[in-house]
């Protein structure tokens, strides 16, 4: 592992005014505490789950036409993907305006029930050990700016915990609808 306690400055929780509306149900699913610390204790948890569900749990889906466990893992590293990208944009200072993603569109292409479950949970904590690195090195002009993305505007330090709000909501699905049915 790294260590992900040498963060330059702290990032504190963002306001409502920080990020769009939409993404309140997100950022209520996460505690008050070091955003890195969140990020990496959820990365760690998430793996822990998964390896728990293994690869044949893993293509389960708690009704026809949703995403396997696979495929929902697989939007995660997308979606956390995407969001580090607008997040970098915005912190080195780009003003184009970013487009939204069709995350049904993605996951249609993505083909991630062919894939092995230990390879999707490596490519994860990659992506997230990337993620938790590139915050880490930030500083405090870099993660006070902010960029449009989507149609609206939110800032560089909000999309780290705009990614753990994220995380905690899928597992939240996973937990109610999905391993309820295994």
């Amino acid at each position: 592992m790294f260590d992900h306690k040498r963060a330059m400055i702290s990032i504190p929780r963002p306001l409502p005014s920080e990020y769009p509306a939409s993404f309140g149900t997100y950022m209520k699913h996460v505690p008050g505490g070091d955003i890195l610390d969140i990020l990496a204790q959820q990365g760690e948890e998430i793996i822990a789950l998964m390896e728990t569900i293994g690869d044949i749990g893993a293509q389960h889906r708690y009704a026809e036409n949703k995403w396997s466990i696979k495929e929902m893992l697989g939007h995660l590293i997308d979606t956390e993907r995407l969001f580090v990208y607008r997040a970098m944009s915005f912190a080195r200072g780009d003003d184009t305006v970013l487009p939204g993603m069709s995350e049904d569109a993605w996951e249609a292409v993505a083909d991630h029930d062919g894939l092995d479950l230990d390879d999707l949970l490596d490519e994860y904590w990659l992506v997230r050990a990337g993620t938790i690195r590139f915050f880490q090195n930030l500083d405090a002009a870099s993660l006070a700016r902010r960029g449009r993305a989507d149609g609206t505007t939110f800032g560089v330090g909000c999309t780290a915990w705009l990614i753990a709000g994220h995380g905690r909501h899928h597992r939240q699905v996973l937990e109610e609808r999905y391993l309820t049915g295994l």
